[in-house]
């Protein structure tokens, strides 16, 4: 959460509609320079008044976002892992590999779904079960 003075000023920097999305979606506002969009139409901001360790964020295209939703490059710069974006560096670029399908969001993310990988165990377990013997009764 954050100050009163913040929420204003964000409010006249971002303008009324940017700043109402903002609050129901990531419930903060915030204001900053465009840095970059990214291959599926997400936005990535920088704000380098604002608090260490939140000056780089992503709003994302649907409202239905996951992590997955980041490429590679753009993941780097907003975890501060290298200082250009992906737009100034020619390395972080995103470049379609041979084996990659043409269209990246054919392959939804399926954590924490009944899709997920889950693997075959073929090591007979280390601990069993306890099983209580009764001797017959005379």
């Amino acid at each position: 959460m954050s100050t009163i003075t913040r929420t204003v000023k964000n409010l006249w920097k971002a303008g009324i509609k940017d700043a109402w999305r903002q609050m129901n979606y990531i419930g903060d506002t915030k204001a900053g320079t465009l840095i970059g969009t990214d291959r599926w139409g997400n936005k990535y901001y920088e704000n380098n008044e604002e608090l260490p360790l939140r000056t780089r964020w992503v709003d994302y295209k649907s409202h239905d976002f996951d992590a997955a939703h980041i490429e590679p490059g753009w993941h780097a710069w907003m975890s501060y892992l290298v200082d250009k974006p992906p737009t100034q560096d020619a390395l972080l670029q995103y470049k379609r590999r041979v084996w990659e399908d043409a269209d990246p969001r054919s392959i939804p993310n399926y954590t924490l779904s009944r899709g997920a990988y889950k693997p075959y165990n073929t090591v007979k377990a280390k601990i069993t079960m306890w099983e209580p013997t009764t001797a017959e009764r005379k």
